[in-house]
């Protein structure tokens, strides 16, 4: 985890670096113009909010792996496999609920370009598909 965090705040410097650089190449490449116009603004904001983002998820990162109080066992050259599998939690690998619920937000996805007559299907689809997900082992032959 500690490696995870030294490459975010890599990956910020070196986004930071490529930012200077580019846009003082902007400034140097047309010396004709003031320097506010000579600078291409899209490519140095994307660089800059790249190197945002990279430090936001170097300090979670970071606040991550202070909070655990400890290495991951994937971290630890001695560990076994099963030392980092813990128990995700019980799925169904024969429930359809998870496919009609895709259906019905790429029918939502569609009504939103095509048309919003298609909206009122989309969530009625997906109130029964979450219903029929959420109570899945309410009835029938996998009750409890």
């Amino acid at each position: 985890m500690k490696t995870n965090v030294n490459l975010w705040w890599l990956l910020t410097g070196f986004f930071l670096l490529v930012a200077v650089v580019y846009t003082g190449w902007n400034i140097l490449a047309h010396p004709d113009l003031p320097w506010p116009n000579a600078i291409e603004w899209v490519g140095t904001v994307a660089l800059l909010f790249t190197a945002f983002m990279s430090i936001l998820i170097g300090f979670y990162v970071n606040r991550v792996h202070r909070a655990q109080g400890g290495e991951l066992p994937e971290d630890v050259l001695t560990a076994d496999i099963d030392d980092g599998d813990p128990e995700m939690g019980e799925f169904s690998p024969w429930s359809w609920w998870p496919i009609v619920l895709a259906s019905s937000a790429a029918f939502g996805m569609i009504g939103l370009s095509v048309g919003t007559w298609l909206m009122p299907i989309s969530i009625a689809i997906f109130t029964v598909a979450i219903v029929g997900w959420v109570f899945e082992y309410y009835r029938g032959y996998f009750a409890r």
